[in-house]
């Protein structure tokens, strides 16, 4: 049985500022918006809503995508420049974009904490009663980290709502979409390495049935597991079903392994949260 298992749904997806994403359920207090590739300007493998500047896109795209997807939160998104780390930083109205970091948190309204993704996971968390979130950028590297320290224990050292392990079970969670456990294969290396961490993360993987000595990793379920240890109760979205992948949804999300390869390149999806 995995962690928060009586939770799994389906994305949901709505409608903001006539924007199509994916409601993230963060209660009260909060807002979570995850977008789609649906609804910019970009073309090529960046077609069509492409939130990264870091990948090889028509600037002017990306800053119209940019302006349009802000105008659909309501509030400004702080976009971080990521490294598959686990440095955490604290947002205010003076911070700028590109800022080195894989996690930030606010108590400040009007700014959204927002991570870039492309089957990485984003980690969407939000105070019991939301006057503070955070957002968390976990792939596979960040969310192991290093002798079991990556990203989310970070953030909890870092994230004044999540300091008091007692105060986390009643954080609210939302991890969305991101390469599912039917795509990410990997090598014994990402195996090992979460299984140094904690023993029965092994439980996540599978022998690959196209690539003999190669593993179906489960990164959802992962992230699940190592957000339970850390003492999150409530944690709701990706449950590893097909339809949170972003390999397997070509034409709701951007995928880096699925595209980059065969296009040349893959556009960047957004999730933030903000204070409502």
């Amino acid at each position: 049985m995995m962690p928060n298992d009586a939770d799994f749904a389906p994305p949901i997806e709505g409608v903001r500022g006539g924007m199509v994403g994916l409601l993230a359920d963060v209660g009260p207090g909060a807002h979570g918006w995850m977008s789609t590739r649906v609804g910019g300007v970009s073309g090529g493998p960046w077609a069509s809503l492409n939130l990264g500047d870091h990948v090889g896109d028509a600037p002017a795209a990306v800053a119209c995508n940019r302006q349009r997807w802000a105008q659909a939160l309501g509030v400004r998104p702080i976009f971080l420049r990521q490294v598959h780390g686990a440095a955490v930083v604290q947002l205010d109205r003076t911070t700028p974009d590109g800022i080195e970091a894989d996690a930030c948190w606010t108590d400040a309204f009007g700014l959204a904490c927002t991570v870039l993704v492309a089957d990485c996971l984003p980690i969407l968390m939000a105070a019991a009663d939301g006057r503070s979130v955070a957002a968390a950028h976990a792939g596979w590297r960040g969310l192991v980290g290093r002798d079991g320290y990556g990203v989310l224990e970070a953030l909890c050292a870092q994230w004044p709502a999540a300091q008091d392990p007692e105060r986390r079970h009643s954080i609210r969670v939302w991890i969305g979409a991101a390469i599912g456990p039917q795509a990410f294969e990997v090598g014994d290396d990402v195996r090992d390495a979460f299984a140094a961490a904690c023993p029965s993360d092994v439980e996540a993987f599978c022998p690959s049935h196209q690539t003999p000595g190669r593993w179906l990793a489960d990164l959802p379920g992962l992230a699940r597991r190592r957000l339970a240890r850390l003492g999150f109760g409530l944690v709701k979205g990706n449950d590893g079903t097909p339809a949170w992948c972003t390999v397997g949804n070509p034409s709701r999300f951007f995928s880096h392994r699925r595209d980059a390869g065969f296009l040349g390149s893959s556009g960047r999806l957004a999730a933030a949260i903000w204070r409502a």
